[in-house]
């Protein structure tokens, strides 16, 4: 089976709009962070909005990272799009706890959900994430997108944490799953 793995960029305050983060610089640390993920990546799930930037901009990248990044199969939760140009891409089908749980049970490896927030919170509420993965930059942000919405509590259970010499934090979750 599958996993679903959330992967954020954040402040140490949850803000997950990547404009608003502290200015770090990019470091082999981090880049080793991502390309595990894309080692461990068989697909990607992302909303409307990150699909678009997506699209707009790693098309045009090059590459090994870019090339393995661009081949991944996209899976595409949006009810405004009809059609999508950055392939290998696939528009979910009905309601995104159903389409998902029948994609996680599918084969071809782990699946990503970068950014699209909306979504994230979605599966999260519907106990459908496996885990969190952050890089969470040193400093907070005090208002913006959170990850993790006001009010609605999230049990995590830390797996790791290993922090970077530019004041980067990656960390990862396990949602814990109440059980009855």
């Amino acid at each position: 089976m599958r996993k679903l793995i959330v992967t954020e960029f954040t402040s140490v305050d949850g803000i997950a709009e990547v404009e608003k983060l502290p200015g770090v610089s990019w470091n082999d640390e981090m880049q080793r962070f991502k390309e595990d993920e894309l080692a461990d990546s068989g697909a990607m799930l992302l909303g409307r909005t990150t699909y678009e930037i997506f699209a707009g901009s790693w098309p045009n990248e090059t590459g090994d990272f870019a090339d393995r990044f661009n081949a991944l199969p996209k899976y595409v939760a949006s009810t405004s799009l009809k059609a999508l140009d950055w392939k290998p891409a696939e528009l979910l089908q009905g309601a995104l706890p159903e389409a998902i749980t029948e994609l996680k049970q599918g084969s071809g490896g782990n699946i990503y959900v970068h950014g699209s927030l909306s979504i994230a919170q979605e599966l999260l509420r519907h106990g459908l994430v496996d885990r969190i993965r952050l890089l969470s930059y040193p400093g907070a942000v005090g208002q913006g997108k959170p990850l993790f919405p006001a009010g609605e509590p999230v049990p995590l259970e830390l797996i790791s944490a290993t922090p970077f010499s530019n004041g980067v934090v990656a960390l990862e979750y396990a949602p814990v799953i109440a059980r009855s």
